[in-house]
């Protein structure tokens, strides 16, 4: 049943390269029937109502979200002055990478690609396009909750806040550090090979403009909806109002300035509609065999985490491996344990338990008084904080969180498919006439000679077994 999944990647990739203009006319008619299969397998072969209706209560939010984010950042315009020189886009995707982690990489990326793409429009190549999707679609959002969805499951899950920017930040820079070093080295040589005078005369006459500001006002609730997940569906609800109004109020030219329409994101809800479906056997696969992978070590997360996350949607990848290490550093009868052992002595913690060795306990403990002290003082400790205060206290264990973080953020900017901004991206580039690269071209070009040098990098510096 995985089958559906693989042939809508690879009609994905292939089709635009031998039947374009075909693929462009029916391609909502293969992905709407490759979907229907895997529906038809789960509701009406395994009766399996439930899985179904959750996977569409995941579709429906992400469609929301970068639907919203789509319709808001649209109604910004932004226009920068001066020559976009390799070091002031350097200086660019540097300030989009921070901006990731504070407004999410989805937002960061619809806020900041059309005036990326107009500083650099009279060179315009695919490698601005890709290391824009490199860096701020994807590595650079990997230092808070809100800068990836994966890292936001985490925290939904127990991981504190602030943990992955204490613990992360060393991989960050090597990531952005590699990414921008190399961007560099390429933007240089197509910056020399552009006419000089073409430079001048697409410079000389702009100016700083910031128009439909008042829409920074939407894009806030839009992602303040993100943290709301009760009552049901008014997260979703808060986000469309925000983009009705957006649209309803911002001003006519400022659209016309952005070449406002909704052809991308209209082909991004259907290629993910289809992909949300079909991958459910790929995901409930991982999730049943993710144990099954071998002895947990730092580099099988990353590289277990990541491979997946380049072509599966990287959040429910981030869970499975993160169930698998719970359950291997922090299994259910382990965190009775220490829950049982919080309630009886409160923020007192013996060196040892009932069914805990001591040197664990204590590992526990120092990781509750450091990150859940209030819960601790209360003596109201949840399973999800047992069980994550189990992970973050053995050394090994917090290696492998940092390895699941990492490995699937980063990977997410392998594919155009591996992470929801990049495909989002790519349509928006394809509007403005951008030279994009094909999806095998993406991988061959850019990925392989770019991305991967630095994963290895990032996997032999951090994340050696």
């Amino acid at each position: 049943m995985v089958a559906p999944f693989v042939a809508l990647l690879a009609a994905i990739a292939l089709a635009p390269l031998f039947f374009a203009e075909w693929w462009g006319r029916h391609f909502w008619k293969v992905t709407l029937a490759l979907a229907v299969i895997t529906l038809g397998y789960y509701l009406a072969g395994l009766h399996a109502q439930a899985r179904v209706l959750r996977t569409g209560e995941e579709y429906l939010s992400f469609i929301c979200l970068v639907s919203a984010l789509f319709v808001v950042s649209g109604g910004i315009h932004i226009n920068v002055k001066g020559e976009a020189t390799p070091g002031v886009n350097v200086l660019y995707l540097l300030v989009g990478a921070l901006v990731a982690n504070v407004l999410g990489t989805t937002g960061a990326s619809m806020l900041l690609i059309r005036p990326w793409l107009r500083m650099n429009k009279y060179r315009l190549t695919g490698h601005h396009v890709v290391f824009f999707i490199f860096i701020v679609s994807n590595v650079g959002g990997s230092l808070t909750p809100v800068g990836d969805p994966p890292l936001f499951l985490g925290y939904l899950k127990g991981v504190p806040f602030w943990w992955v920017a204490a613990r992360c930040w060393p991989m960050w820079l090597v990531g952005v550090g590699g990414l921008l070093a190399m961007f560099y080295v390429v933007d240089v040589m197509n910056f020399r090979r552009a006419p000089r005078g073409i430079r001048r005369a697409e410079t000389a006459h702009e100016e700083w403009r910031f128009q439909g500001l008042a829409n920074l006002l939407f894009l806030g609730v839009v992602l303040g909806a993100v943290f709301l997940d009760r009552p049901r569906f008014l997260r979703e609800a808060l986000m469309i109002a925000a983009a009705v109004g957006s649209y309803l109020t911002t001003a006519k030219p400022v659209h016309e300035a952005n070449d406002f329409n909704f052809h991308p994101i209209k082909e991004v809800a259907i290629l993910f509609a289809g992909i949300f479906a079909t991958m459910m056997p790929a995901l409930d696969w991982l999730h049943n065999n993710a144990a099954q992978l071998g002895h947990p070590a730092p580099a099988l997360f990353f590289w277990g985490s990541g491979a997946l996350s380049s072509v599966l949607d990287n959040a429910p990848t981030y869970l499975s491996f993160l169930s698998t290490a719970a359950g291997t550093f922090a299994p259910p009868d382990t965190v009775a344990a220490l829950i049982a052992h919080v309630q009886a002595h409160g923020a007192h913690l013996a060196p040892a338990a009932a069914g805990l060795p001591a040197e664990q306990m204590c590992q526990a403990g120092a990781a509750l008084q450091m990150y859940f002290p209030g819960d601790l003082a209360r003596n109201h400790l949840t399973q999800e904080h047992a069980q994550m205060a189990l992970i973050l206290g053995q050394p090994l264990a917090l290696k492998c969180l940092q390895a699941i973080s990492i490995g699937s953020v980063f990977f997410g900017a392998n594919t155009y498919i591996g992470n929801g901004p990049n495909f989002m991206v790519k349509a928006i580039a394809d509007q403005q006439r951008a030279h994009t690269p094909t999806f095998l071209g993406y991988v061959f070009k850019y990925t392989l000679p770019y991305m991967l040098p630095m994963l290895l990098l990032v996997g032999w510096l951090f994340f050696r077994s």
